[in-house]
C-alpha cells in the first residue's frame, strides 16, 4: 500500500525525542510522574484495596506500566500489529479496572491511550484507538456532557499537537544530519582537492627538474665510459647542477605558495623579467586584483616555463610578456622575436608546457603554444 499521510508513521527521530531541550525533558518526566501519581492516588482512594482489590492493584499497576513500555518500544520499531495489540491491552486494563472500583486509574489509562495513539501511531490506526479510548472516558465520566466533550476534544488536540511537534523535530534532526554529512563531504572534497594541488605542485617542480638532471647525469656517465673529453663531462655535470639549483628554487617557491606566502603576481613577473637573459619587457593591462591560488600559480609556472624555453631555444631573442586582467579571466601572453628555425619550431613540445597545459585545463582554462608571426608564442587563459 502506498504510504500517505494516513498510513505514514512518525519518524524514528520524532519517536526517539532526539534534540529535545533539557527543560522539555524535565517537563516530560514530570508529566510521567504525575500520571503515575494519579494512578496510585486513584488506587489508594478508591476504597477497593481490600482482599481481591489489593491483589488486582498489585498486579494491575505493574502490568499497565509494562504494557505502556512495550507500546513505546513497538511504535519506535514501527511494528503496527504488536502496537495495536498492546494498546488494546491497555484499553482492556482500563475496562477491567473501572467496574472493579478503580475508576480514576481507568480514566487516566483511557486518556493516556487517546493521546499517545495520536502521537505515535499512523493516523489510520490512531483515530479508531483514540475514538475508543475517548468513548470509554465519556461513558464513565461523571462530568456534564459539555465538559466531557470539551475534555475529549482537548485530549485529541493535545495528541495531534504532540504529533506535529514530534514530526517537526524529527524533520529538523534529519536536516541537521544531512547538513553534517554534507559538511563532512565538503571537507573531505576540499582535503582531496588540496592533496591534488600539492601533488601537482610536486609533480610540476620535481618531475621536470629531476628528469632533466637524470638526462645530463646519464650523458656524463656515458661520456666517462667512452673516455670523452673532460670538458664535455664537466659541461654535463654543471648543467645537472644548474637543474638541481633551479629545481630547489622552484620547490621553495612551491612551498611558499602552498603556505599562502605568494608575492603579488605583478611583482613576481617583474622579477622574472628582470632576471631573464637577453632582456625582456612586461605589460600589464586591466584592473589588477588578487587571483585564486591555483590560477596565480598556473600563471607563474607558465611564465617561468615560457621564459626558460625562450632562453634555451632562442638565445638573445627579445621577449615580450603581457598580462591582461579581464572580467572573467586572466590572460598571459609570452612571445619571443625568434631563434634558429630548427630549434624554435620544437619549443613548447616538451614536458614542461605539456604539464602546464594539463594544469590550465584542470582549472577550466586553456594553453596554446606554437610558432607566431616572428617567433614562438605561449598564451595562457585561466578563468577567475
Amino acid at each position: 500500500m502506498r504510504e500517505n499521510v494516513w498510513t505514514r508513521w512518525p519518524s524514528r527521530e520524532a519517536l526517539l525525542h532526539e534534540g529535545v531541550s533539557r527543560p522539555r525533558r524535565l517537563l516530560a518526566w514530570a508529566v510521567r510522574l504525575v500520571v503515575c501519581g494519579m494512578l496510585l492516588w486513584g488506587a489508594f482512594t478508591s476504597g477497593s484495596l481490600d482482599g481481591p482489590g489489593a491483589v488486582a492493584a498489585a498486579f494491575g499497576l505493574p502490568a499497565a506500566v509494562s504494557v505502556a513500555w512495550g507500546f513505546f518500544r513497538t511504535t519506535l520499531e514501527h511494528r503496527l500489529w504488536p502496537s495495536l495489540g498492546l494498546v488494546a491491552v491497555m484499553l482492556a486494563i482500563g475496562a477491567v479496572a473501572q467496574p472493579a472500583g478503580f475508576r480514576a486509574p481507568a480514566l487516566v489509562i483511557w486518556c493516556g491511550c487517546a493521546v499517545v495513539a495520536l502521537e505515535r501511531l499512523p493516523l489510520a490506526a490512531a483515530l479508531p484507538v483514540t475514538s475508543a479510548a475517548l468513548a470509554s472516558y465519556a461513558v464513565t465520566s461523571d462530568d456534564a456532557w459539555p465538559a466531557t466533550g470539551a475534555t475529549s476534544a482537548g485530549l485529541a488536540l493535545a495528541g495531534y499537537v504532540l504529533r506535529l511537534d514530534a514530526e517537526a523535530r524529527g524533520s529538523s534532526q534529519r536536516l541537521l544530519a544531512q547538513e553534517r554529512a554534507a559538511r563532512a563531504a565538503e571537507a573531505e572534497s576540499a582535503a582531496l582537492a588540496e592533496r591534488a594541488r600539492i601533488a601537482r605542485e610536486i609533480h610540476d617542480v620535481l618531475a621536470h627538474s629531476l628528469s632533466a638532471q637524470l638526462v645530463h647525469l646519464e650523458a656524463a656517465r656515458l661520456l666517462i665510459e667512452r673516455d670523452a673529453d673532460r670538458q664535455q663531462i664537466l659541461d654535463r655535470v654543471v648543467a645537472a647542477r644548474g637543474m638541481a639549483r633551479d629545481g630547489l628554487a622552484e620547490t621553495r617557491q612551491a612551498l611558499s605558495a602552498l603556505r599562502g606566502e605568494l608575492t603579488p603576481l605583478e611583482d613576481f613577473l617583474g622579477q622574472l623579467v628582470d632576471t631573464a637573459e637577453g632582456g625582456a619587457e612586461i605589460t600589464i593591462t586591466g584592473d589588477r586584483r588578487p587571483l585564486p591560488a591555483e590560477a596565480s600559480q598556473a600563471v607563474r609556472r607558465v611564465a617561468q616555463e615560457a621564459l626558460t624555453n625562450a632562453r634555451r631555444h632562442a638565445p638573445g631573442a627579445r621577449v615580450r610578456v603581457r598580462l591582461e586582467y579581464s572580467v572573467h579571466q586572466v590572460i598571459l601572453d609570452v612571445r619571443d622575436s625568434g631563434g634558429p628555425p630548427d630549434e624554435t619550431t620544437g619549443t613548447g613540445a616538451g614536458y614542461g608546457l605539456l604539464g602546464m597545459r594539463e594544469r590550465a585545463e584542470l582549472l577550466g582554462g586553456s594553453l596554446r603554444a606554437g610558432p607566431g608571426e616572428e617567433g614562438f608564442v605561449v598564451t595562457l587563459k585561466v578563468p577567475v
